[in-house]
């Protein structure tokens, strides 16, 4: 074997020379503020549509709907299509520009891609925050949506592409950490916000949307482009200056000739998209549409988007209502942590397990005790004990996620493909995310109108689900090195048939990224 790299006898894969470096470190914290774009919005729509100023502005028939809570099915007074399009539009926009991101992540830069979401997003929440009617709520929320798509493109890539094997669960886990922070400040501005008199305040909560737009713009003037991308835009030398910088030794020659063997197989394939479909990435393509199908059903989105109004609708008071979204959103920062600790000891599969067992468990009591209070006529009371309990167990259903479902979600697809599928395989991840939170985001309140407490019993049959096909189908990923991925698939009971040997790779007139790395 040449030297500057040895295999790891646990069978983890290739460990290549180098340590972590205050450079990497510094630089993936500050790809992973893309996170709070997502999270901010995640976090702000709901509350502002909780809020009586803002629904008697835009959604009049809403508001009064709300005021006649004696008179009104407590599952249905925030039904609206209208309403529930200010959430979701945004989804559906970042779903189209997912597809236009993959195109200018692969060809100009992970970095430019995170700089243009910046720019896009910060202009969406201007126009939000100065919005007189719903076609620039709506047009507002479609750019947000813009910058979205591009941000959730580019950023899980760089912080694979950049992170040692080692710590690549932990630092890409970041992104997820910039979600769930982006969420709680979400919440603390709309409890803030709230509380300003004039009837203005969530103007300042859909501005402030600017800030982390900002941060991730400005930051990504900053940001180096990863060896990767570098390689992938045939500057050799440059890359390896950056590996031997983000690496911090001078020996990177194994890592550097995996790499660039794995570009030179990616720039023989002329269509990334149309090579995805190939039997030897059955399944890369079956990970990157069922995981983040997965994890939109687990209904986190429920409790994300409308926390303040789930809470309203279930008997708490205004401010009670804002508070609870914040104590949820403490919970979504702290239980995030446990992954970046546990990812890359632990492993993935153990904390999609443990996760789905949890959120399963959490929902089946929360659907218990939301229809022992309303039934299904949605007509009564919540007792405050009962309200303490839902609120608990819905923490500990968020919690579940938070170290599971929710950072692994974009964890696993952004370091499971190959180069030469890599963005069009972050594209289907990112494509299949936004289209099922739009599709959760819009029709939400019609379902709980309609299903009741049974929606929670819905996810709590997609989680089961989900957590079936991890124990079946998933391979451990943790401390491969993403170019010798495709031993890990090689290994598995089911894929090993899909993914072929050296042979069957050759077909397209190169070897794989594992060829390449085997001694």
């Amino acid at each position: 074997m040449a030297g500057g790299a040895f295999v790891d006898g646990s069978g983890g894969g290739k460990k290549y020379e180098g340590g972590v470096t205050v450079f990497v470190i510094l630089t993936c914290l500050v790809a992973a503020m893309g996170g709070l774009i997502f999270g901010y919005d995640i976090g702000i729509s709901g509350g502002v549509t909780s809020m009586d100023s803002f629904l008697s502005k835009f959604f009049p028939s809403v508001y009064k709907k709300e005021k006649a809570n004696h008179h009104e099915n407590m599952y249905c007074k925030f039904d609206d299509h209208m309403l529930t399009l200010f959430t979701s539009s945004l989804y559906l926009a970042a779903l189209i520009a997912s597809f236009f991101a993959s195109t200018v992540t692969r060809k100009f830069g992970r970095k430019i891609s995170m700089l243009f979401g910046g720019s896009i997003f910060l202009a969406g929440a201007i126009i939000n925050g100065v919005a007189v009617n719903v076609a620039m709520l709506i047009i507002g929320r479609l750019l947000l949506g813009v910058g979205v798509g591009f941000a959730n493109q580019s950023v899980p890539v760089y912080l694979s592409e950049m992170a040692p094997a080692k710590l690549r669960g932990a630092l890409n886990i970041g992104f997820q950490m910039a979600i769930t922070i982006g969420i709680l400040v979400a919440n603390l501005v709309n409890y803030g916000t709230s509380k300003i008199t004039g009837g203005w305040g969530w103007r300042v909560s859909l501005g402030l949307a600017g800030v982390p737009a900002i941060m991730i713009g400005v930051g990504s003037l900053f940001l180096p482009d990863t060896p990767n991308s570098i390689l992938e835009r045939g500057h050799q030398e440059k890359a390896k200056r950056m590996l031997r910088k983000i690496r911090g030794t001078e020996n990177v020659e194994e890592e550097f000739q995996d790499l660039v063997a794995a570009s030179e197989a990616a720039k023989k394939v002329v269509h990334p998209w149309r090579n995805i479909t190939k039997r030897k990435y059955r399944p890369h393509l079956v990970i990157c549409i069922l995981i983040p199908f997965f994890q939109q059903l687990t209904g986190i989105n429920v409790i994300m988007f409308y926390a303040p109004v789930l809470f309203k609708t279930i008997g708490f008071g205004d401010d009670a209502s804002l508070m609870s979204a914040v104590i949820t959103g403490v919970v979504n920062v702290v239980a995030t942590t446990v992954s970046v600790y546990s990812a890359d000891r632990y492993g993935r599969r153990f904390l999609f397990l443990q996760g789905g067992t949890q959120m399963f468990i959490c929902q089946i009591v929360v659907s218990v005790l939301i229809g022992k209070s309303f039934g299904t006529a949605g007509v009564g009371a919540m007792s405050k004990v009962m309200a303490n309990f839902v609120l608990t167990f819905i923490c500990l259903y968020v919690s579940g996620f938070a170290w599971s479902w929710g950072p692994l979600g974009w964890l696993v697809p952004s370091e499971i493909c190959p180069l030469e599928i890599r963005s069009a395989g972050q594209a289907i991840n990112v494509s299949v995310n936004m289209f099922f939170t739009f599709v959760i985001g819009q029709f939400f309140l019609t379902m709980l109108c309609h299903m009741k407490f049974g929606l929670f019993l819905f996810f709590a049959g997609f989680v089961l689900l989900m957590t079936i096909f991890v124990f079946l189908f998933l391979p451990e990923t943790k401390n491969v090195p993403i170019e010798e991925m495709n031993k890990v698939w090689k290994a598995h009971w089911f894929w090993g048939k899909y993914v072929g040997d050296e042979d069957d790779d050759n077909e397209t007139g190169s070897k794989t990224q594992t060829n390449a790395a085997l001694c």
